[in-house]
C-alpha cells in the first residue's frame, strides 16, 4: 500500500487536493439545491381545473297537430321528350344525353322491371343493334358498346336519353 501512495505522490500536491475538495463541495451544494427545489415544487398546490357544465334545458311538450297535413307528390325527374319516330335506326351510332351527368341504366330487357346490366355514362357512344320496342310507355333500343375489346357491353335503353351521332 505504501508503494501505491508513493506512485501517486508526484500527482498529489496541495493544488490538486484543494481542487478536488472544492469540486466535491460545489457538487454537493448543487445536489442540495436540486433536492430543495424539487421538494418545494412538489408541495405547491395547484388549483384543479374548473369543471365544464353544459346546461340542457328540460324538454317541453310538443303540441299535437290539429289536422293531418296533405302531401302532394311533385315531379322530381324531368324526362326529355321522346324523339320522333324514325329518328334512330339499326346501325346508327347514338350518344347518351340529357341525364344531367347521372348516366343511363342499360337493362337486360325493354322495360323498367328488367334488371340493370350496367350504367352508360353521359356522352358515351353506342351502336343500335335492335329496336325499337315499346314498353312501360317508352321506346327502347338495344345498344352495344362499339369500343369494348372481347365481351361487348349490351343493354336496352330508353330513347328519350339518346341523341344521334351518325346514321348508317
Amino acid at each position: 500500500m505504501n508503494r501505491f501512495i508513493r506512485s501517486l505522490s508526484p500527482y498529489l500536491n496541495r493544488l490538486t487536493i484543494g481542487g478536488a475538495i472544492l469540486t466535491a463541495i460545489i457538487l454537493f451544494l448543487v445536489l442540495l439545491g436540486v433536492v430543495y427545489l424539487s421538494r418545494r415544487s412538489a408541495n405547491v398546490i395547484q388549483d384543479p381545473p374548473a369543471p365544464v357544465v353544459a346546461i340542457i334545458p328540460a324538454p317541453t311538450s310538443t303540441p299535437s297537430p290539429t289536422s293531418t297535413p296533405q302531401v302532394t307528390p311533385t315531379a322530381t325527374v324531368d324526362i326529355p321528350p321522346s324523339p320522333l319516330p324514325g329518328t334512330f335506326s339499326i346501325g346508327s351510332f347514338v350518344q347518351i344525353s340529357g341525364t344531367g351527368g347521372d348516366g343511363l341504366r342499360l337493362r337486360a330487357g325493354a322495360g323498367l322491371d328488367q334488371p340493370v346490366g350496367f350504367l352508360g355514362l353521359e356522352s358515351e357512344v353506342f351502336l343500335i343493334v335492335d329496336g325499337p320496342l315499346e314498353g312501360d310507355g317508352y321506346t327502347w333500343y338495344l345498344l352495344e358498346s362499339p369500343y369494348d375489346e372481347g365481351q361487348k357491353r349490351r343493354g336496352w335503353a330508353v330513347s328519350n336519353y339518346l341523341m344521334t351521332v351518325q346514321n348508317p
